[in-house]
């Protein structure tokens, strides 16, 4: 018999999306009766959503958070197990590697708010951000090797956020680090008590909407662009960027300001 709560949650969406009038816009995983596991539907509204929101031009900022005790806990393991075709399972994986990429490619920073748990593809979502806020009741891990499924798509993005070292000691040992060692890691910003999380997730969001989204969007694209390339083409590259941004509207508006001793008035991105 169906439960007036199970019926409920069946009837909710899968992503909550929130906009605000200061251009911030809050995604919220939806599935906390099933720990919000990223399940091929959840990939799928994420990823329409995201492009949606690359063309966004009112949003400056986006906010990933989870609805529940938990941030995310990876993967559907129960839709996994019901996969029984190769080349359908791949599909699946290469579905959420292409959500992971669609993050790093917005215009718009994203800022992961981890309150809970986040574990193997959800410890990926948090390491795809560009900025993370962690509760100190947060915890992280890949956990795959503890059930003989390797946590090797979630790798790619934790090891280009924490380094070698420190990702082949959460892959290989697959057990859960707190929020504070993560930190050490590198793979959160901040950590903070719960009750100031939202405050301190704010403050980060409000500071960037505060800038031209023009700038912030050329520097997102560069910045990770660069991190590909060796340090000579890399500056080569980001000297050609620097002198095409001063160009900008927004530069010679925000060097006018500077001097002018005022509050500078900027155009944003155009599209």
């Amino acid at each position: 018999m169906t439960t007036s709560a199970e019926t409920l949650a069946a009837n909710e969406p899968i992503l909550l999306r929130q906009d605000s009038d200061a251009g911030i816009t809050t995604l919220t995983l939806n599935r906390p009766d099933k720990r919000n596991a990223l399940s091929s539907e959840l990939i799928a509204e994420l990823d329409r959503t995201l492009e949606a929101i690359a063309h966004d031009l009112t949003v400056k900022v986006v906010i990933l958070a989870g609805a529940g005790p938990v941030f995310s806990s990876g993967h559907d393991l129960k839709e996994l197990k019901a996969i029984s075709d190769t080349a359908a399972m791949n599909e699946l994986f290469a579905a959420c590697s292409r959500m992971m990429m669609r993050i790093k490619q917005l215009p718009q920073p994203v800022i992961a708010r981890v309150h809970g748990i986040a574990t193997a593809a959800g410890c990926q979502l948090v390491a795809s951000c560009d900025l993370a806020i962690a509760a100190d009741t947060a915890k992280f891990g890949t956990p795959g090797v503890n059930i003989g499924l390797f946590c090797t798509t979630p790798a790619v993005a934790i090891a280009r956020t924490i380094g070698a070292k420190h990702a082949m000691e959460m892959l290989l040992l697959g057990e859960a680090i707190d929020a504070e060692t993560a930190y050490r890691f590198g793979l959160v910003n901040r950590v903070t008590p719960s009750s100031a999380l939202d405050y301190v997730v704010m403050e980060f969001a409000e500071a960037i909407a505060s800038k031209s989204s023009e700038t912030i969007a050329i520097g997102k694209a560069t910045f990770q662009k660069q991190l590909e390339m060796d340090m000579e083409q890399a500056y080569t590259f980001a000297s050609e960027v620097m002198a095409r941004n001063m160009m900008e509207h927004d530069a010679q508006e925000g060097i006018d300001a500077f001097l002018g001793k005022r509050t500078p008035a900027w155009r944003g991105r155009q599209e």
